[in-house]
């Protein structure tokens, strides 16, 4: 990339990275130091793990981008607050664009970008990149795979994302009660629209590989429950609609499980036909929710197995952090419309570490 003075100001921005240090940090930064265009003023690297597992970022930052990088300790408080830190720390730029860690920007990411900023109107608080996700070829993708390329469709996310700091600041930023990289984008998209702005598709392209996941990622995953009864707080029932998100499986899951858990109730009662009645529903249920995970997948006995056990978990687990969100989200209010464009109030200063060369 380009020194930062290339662009006129209008078109100026800056790079704000939440890491926890994975290794694909690296080959994100690699990217955005090559990509052709103008560079960003600043990259603001906000290290989000705790304190005790820190190891320096410097190795990561190609030379290149090393003056204009500063690391911010991120409290290992989640991805909403760690972009707060580091939109707030990157200094008086007209846009800042985040990524995340495990994206590669595209060769032309800077050219591109500078006319997505471009294109902006005078109310565009946002400017979205085209997510790309490589699926393998030769076999059909797993169930992994396939919630991985879902981020493909996916409207305002924050992997790639170009928001204009004015807006930012109007909004207030990130909402931090939303502790999990999920549904955080979603929630600050609705109070830009809900404040007047807008957001738009830009041209420039990333592509967001399927990392390495664990057996059991997709009960892990259930815990979006907790924060998807937050959103339903702050921007009602049918905020589903518009955020164009998939509603799930989550009533079939309630059912499932309550189905599990009466038949046992009805097992200890000695109610052995009403026991057996919901224990063959419960079955039913988990069949059908493991044959429409296996179905389109590539067929392995290992992606079979999988699927087959996280099935019988996935249910139980989404009731259990729907539950734990009704709980912990009861006295949440919807926000304050927010269209005046008055500052949020002054977060206290972040400490910094800039990179030498």
């Amino acid at each position: 990339m380009t020194e930062p003075h290339a662009p006129a100001r209008a078109a100026a921005y800056a790079v704000v990275i939440p890491t926890l240090g994975r290794p694909s940090l690296g080959a994100c930064l690699t990217a955005l130091a090559e990509a052709t265009g103008p560079g960003p003023t600043r990259i603001v690297l906000v290290d989000d793990r705790p304190d005790t597992d820190r190891i320096a970022l410097t190795a990561d930052v190609p030379p290149s981008l090393r003056t204009r990088t500063v690391v911010v300790p991120g409290g290992a408080r989640g991805p909403a607050a760690a972009r707060n830190l580091g939109w707030r720390a990157a200094g008086d730029v007209p846009w800042i664009v985040f990524l995340d860690d495990d994206v590669v920007p595209g060769p032309t990411w800077g050219d591109d970008l500078t006319l997505d900023l471009a294109a902006a109107t005078a109310r565009t608080a946002g400017i979205t990149a085209r997510i790309e996700v490589p699926l393998p070829a030769g076999r059909r993708p797993t169930d992994w795979e396939r919630n991985t390329a879902g981020l493909a469709g996916a409207r305002w996310i924050t992997a790639d994302m170009a928001y204009r700091r004015d807006a930012l600041v109007a909004v207030g930023g990130f909402d931090e009660r939303f502790r999990r990289a999920f549904r955080e984008d979603a929630d600050l998209a609705l109070r830009m629209l809900d404040a007047g702005w807008t957001i738009t598709t830009g041209r420039r392209t990333t592509t967001h590989p399927v990392r390495q996941a664990g057996r059991w990622i997709s009960v892990r995953l259930q815990a979006g429950n907790a924060d998807d009864v937050l959103m339903t707080r702050l921007h009602g029932r049918h905020w589903w609609r518009r955020a164009e998100a998939p509603r799930g499986r989550l009533p079939l899951h309630l059912a499932v499980t309550g189905a599990g858990v009466t038949a046992l109730g009805c097992a200890l009662l000695g109610r052995h036909r009403a026991a057996a009645a919901c224990a063959a529903t419960w079955l039913a249920g988990t069949a059908e929710f493991a044959l429409a995970r296996i179905l389109p997948g590539p067929g392995t006995r290992d992606e079979i197995l999988t699927m087959t056990v996280t099935s019988a978990l996935v249910p139980p687990a989404a009731t259990w952090h729907w539950l734990r969100g009704r709980l912990a989200h009861r006295k949440a209010r919807p926000h304050p419309p927010s269209g005046s464009g008055e500052p949020a109030p002054a977060p206290r200063p972040a400490a910094r570490e800039r990179l030498r060369s």
